[in-house]
């Protein structure tokens, strides 16, 4: 049994990475560590988020992160539960129609 063959990425689909403003920021700011809770983590996020709020491409990150679901760090803005949320809603809508 062969295995399906994945679709290669496409450089033009990622072009817009180059312009982020987090681009050249530390990981560790987008993504929480093992134990981070509590004051720390909303900390961490909202410094996260305001960097995504002056970002050129903050509409593309938020469109790719939530196209593939993207299970980890703050994308576009947004952090893992409000993509969580914003996917379950957008599922409930396509089932309710």
């Amino acid at each position: 049994m062969t295995s399906p063959m994945q679709p290669r990425p496409i450089a033009s689909d990622w072009e817009w990475q180059e312009s982020a403003a987090c681009r050249e920021l530390p990981t560790e700011m987008f993504f929480y560590t093992d134990g981070e809770r509590g004051p720390r983590r909303k900390n961490r996020e909202n410094a996260a988020k305001a960097v995504c709020a002056s970002c050129p491409v903050i509409q593309a990150c938020r469109k790719q992160a939530l196209e593939l679901a993207e299970p980890y760090g703050i994308w576009g803005g947004l952090t893992e539960e409000d993509r969580i949320s914003i996917l379950s809603r957008n599922q409930k809508v396509v089932a309710d129609s």
